[in-house]
This record gives structure tokens, C-alpha cells and sequence, in this order.
């Protein structure tokens, strides 16, 4: 395969290499290569099957049950559509049945992917270096479904002697644009350029592409775990459903923040998720007032702990008690964003009973209720911490008077948003079964 029109434009070629034996367990895949007489010279890049891979380092399993070794090899599943899993698999890949394959292997048994790819491609390196005296490149091959785009395609989980990644940010492109987000995935691209060569299914496990030297010269021994995104930076790092129970998981009760603004507008995104939750009489009983000034959030919090100051000492509380208390609202001083959700009852029928006009707001506190969550949950997913403290509904008359709010409008308590300072301690765990009761 040529890039170029000419001798003189950039050009590589890419060829299958015939004559490779059924692969064994325990045998020495760079002996067979080299037997093959492939005629390697250096600057070469040897794209290797990871199947062969896999037989040659034994990694065939007898499994009836082909879901059961998937759940072995799973380390975190990402998304589930039916019997269809996208998981992270013990070598930290994101794909699907975390790569364990019931094709080109004897019927009863599962191909599992090697342990270590990079490893097995350095071994590779290795044995041809000594075989054939040629300094190449090794990357280990499979396929891979993508998101977004149909169709599968070939990519690099192991590498030896290639540069992975090629960085260009920092230069500029042919108009003079700096680069400031282009990171070449080169594994990938030879990857895929042996796979159309070597097929799916001729018996051609290992292609060879030459004129690309420069992938190989000084190349760094970072092999292709460089080229998993980490958790941190993964802005699709999970499905639908399992996003859902992710930030149920995250929405924790964080007391401490760090000085670090809140984007006004993933409140917004919050407060969108707030208000699609469940209310009666196809009615909208949620308000939230968002204190983005710091003026606004001392205001209001100095009126409500004078307020609760004179509560508690009617209660005959003495300083000590009144001050220890009064210092638990802290958490909403100290955060960098305060949001007052409000119930508001429009649209709520009168019925003249006492019973039955009870549960009719009962009704409504619960919807109030499931949009908070909502909001809550939303701002997990936002990655801002949250607090919800009652102490609005303490001192509504007060609430309403400083923020110049309709008398419909009772508050539910105040939420305190910001980035967490620190990783809160782990929930303890809670058997779901403990709360249910089944009739």
C-alpha cells in the first residue's frame, strides 16, 4: 500500500506474512516468526493478533459458560444493553465481553486476552532481535468496536519499540494554528492499517509495515497503557443507567469546600434535572433560588442565625449550647454557593377536609422532595459537592422577607454547593433487603 504518487512523497507499505503455523500453547511466537523468513529490516513495525498471542502464553480456558469467564476478566462493567457488556477488563480496556472470545478456538473453550500485552510484545521484540538481528516494532493487536461510529476496526493493546502517541501540541498546523489539543494515536493507525491486510478470517494473524521508521527510532518504552484514558479524564466513562447509579453512589453529603468557583451554569444543568421530577396534577412545585453573590448568601445566612439565636435562647438555651449549635451551620458560610429550593403550591386542589387537604401537601412536600434529589444527584454528576441543611424551614418568614420571595413560596431548607475539599469517607454499606417488604 503506497501513500504517495511518488518515490518522493511519504509512503509505506503493508503486507500480510504468509506461512504462520497454528499457534500452540508455549510456543515461542518470535521463533515462528522468524522461521517464516520475513525478510524484517530495521524500522519495521510487526503487527501481531493478540488470539496468537493469547494461545502461545495458554490463555484458552475451558469454559460452558461464556458469561461466566466475562464476569472473571470484568473489573468494572460500564454499560449493559441485554446480554451485551461494555466492561474494563483486568488489563484496564474499555470493550466489549472484556474481550474474552469464543471464535478460532476449540469448541467448549474462550480465548481470554494476554495478561500483559505490553509485556508480550516486548518478549516478541525481544526473540526477533535475537533471531533475525533487526531492531522493529512490536504491537499487539484487537479489535474494537468505538463509540459513535459503526463498524470494528483493529487497535493497539500492546507495544514494544513504537511510539505510541505522537504529541504535536505545541507546534502549529500549515497556516500557522497553534496545536493545542492533538495527540496522534499511531498505535491505533498501525493497527488498523494491518488489519486490512491480515482479515478477520484468511489465517494472515501478522502483518508487517515498513517505511515508518521514525515510530520506531527512540521510541519510548511506555508501550500502549499510555493510550488508556484514566478515570479522571474520561468524560464517557459510563453508560446510561450505570451513570445514573454512579451519581447516586457520589451524591454524598460534603461539608467542606474549596475556594474554587461552581460554573453558575451546572447549577442550571442541575436545577434542569430538578424539575423533571414526578409531581401531582401535572403541576411544577419546585422554585430554586440560587445566591451566587457572596453578599446575597451573608445576608441571608446572618438574618437566619439571628433568627435561630433568638430561637434557641426562648428555648432556654445557654450560650455554650446556643454558640455549639449555631456553629453546625458552618457549612453553608463556608460554601462558595448556595441554592434555597422552594415548594410552591399551585395547582393543588381545596377539598374542605382536613384529611384529605393534609395529603393533598403531602403530596406536594413529596414531589419538593423528589426534585431536591434530583438536583442533588445532578450536581454529583456535575462532580460538585452538596449539603442539604433544613434550617430554612425554620425561620421561612425570614427566608422569604430577605430574599424577597412570594408568600406561596415555603423554602426547604438550603443547599450548600461546591468542589469537595478531600475524598468524604466511605458510606457504609446498606443491605437493600433490610428495607424492603414484599407482600
Amino acid at each position: 500500500m503506497s501513500a504517495g504518487p511518488a518515490d518522493t512523497a511519504p509512503s509505506y507499505r503493508v503486507w500480510a506474512l504468509p506461512g504462520m503455523p497454528e499457534v500452540r500453547a508455549g510456543d515461542d511466537l518470535a521463533k515462528l516468526i522468524a522461521a517464516t523468513e520475513p525478510g524484517l529490516a530495521d524500522g519495521d513495525v510487526l503487527l501481531v493478533t493478540s488470539k496468537i498471542v493469547s494461545k502461545a502464553e495458554g490463555r484458552i480456558v475451558q469454559a460452558e459458560d461464556r458469561e461466566a469467564a466475562i464476569d472473571a476478566e470484568t473489573v468494572r462493567v460500564v454499560a449493559r444493553r441485554g446480554t451485551l457488556r461494555i466492561v474494563e477488563n483486568r488489563q484496564g480496556l474499555v470493550m466489549a465481553a472484556a474481550g474474552v472470545d469464543a471464535s478460532n478456538t476449540p469448541a467448549g473453550t474462550v480465548l481470554l486476552l494476554p495478561e500483559d500485552p505490553d509485556a508480550s510484545a516486548r518478549l516478541i521484540r525481544d526473540g526477533l532481535r535475537d533471531a533475525l538481528g533487526v531492531d522493529v516494532g512490536v504491537v499487539v493487536t484487537d479489535t474494537f468496536g468505538r463509540p459513535w461510529r459503526n463498524g470494528l476496526t483493529d487497535v493497539a493493546i500492546g507495544a514494544a519499540g513504537v511510539k505510541v502517541l505522537d504529541d504535536l501540541r505545541g507546534g502549529t498546523d500549515g497556516f500557522g494554528n497553534p496545536l493545542s489539543a492533538t495527540v496522534v494515536a499511531t498505535a491505533d493507525e498501525l493497527a488498523s492499517a494491518g488489519d486490512l491486510v491480515k482479515g478477520k478470517a484468511a489465517g494472515l494473524p501478522v502483518a508487517v509495515v515498513r517505511g515508518l521508521g521514525h515510530v520506531v527510532a527512540d521510541a519510548p518504552e511506555e508501550g500502549a497503557r499510555a493510550m488508556v484514558r484514566v478515570a479522571a479524564d474520561d468524560m464517557f466513562r459510563l453508560g446510561t443507567s450505570e451513570a445514573v447509579r454512579e451519581a447516586l453512589n457520589l451524591r454524598r453529603t460534603v461539608r467542606e469546600f474549596t475556594d474554587e468557583p461552581v460554573d453558575p451554569g451546572a447549577v442550571r444543568r442541575a436545577v434542569a434535572a430538578a424539575v423533571t421530577a414526578p409531581a401531582p396534577h401535572h403541576t411544577t412545585p419546585w422554585r430554586f433560588v440560587l445566591l451566587e453573590s457572596e453578599k446575597a448568601r451573608v445576608r441571608l445566612l446572618d438574618a437566619m442565625r439571628d433568627a435561630w439565636i433568638a430561637d434557641l435562647r426562648r428555648d432556654g438555651r445557654g450560650e455554650e449550647s446556643v454558640a455549639r449549635r449555631v456553629r453546625r451551620g458552618d457549612v453553608l458560610r463556608n460554601a462558595p454557593y448556595l441554592a434555597v429550593p422552594c415548594l410552591v403550591m399551585d395547582g393543588s386542589h381545596t377539598y374542605g377536609d382536613e384529611r384529605r387537604d393534609t395529603a393533598e401537601r403531602e403530596m406536594f412536600v413529596v414531589a419538593a422532595g423528589a426534585g431536591v434529589q434530583n438536583f442533588l444527584v445532578a450536581l454529583a454528576g456535575e462532580r460538585l459537592g452538596s449539603a442539604w441543611v433544613s434550617s430554612t424551614m425554620f425561620c421561612r418568614s425570614v427566608v422569604r422577607e430577605v430574599l424577597d420571595l412570594p408568600d406561596t413560596w415555603d423554602p426547604l431548607g438550603a443547599v450548600a454547593v461546591g468542589h469537595p475539599k478531600g475524598t468524604p469517607p466511605a458510606r457504609a454499606p446498606r443491605d437493600a433487603g433490610a428495607f424492603v417488604t414484599v407482600r
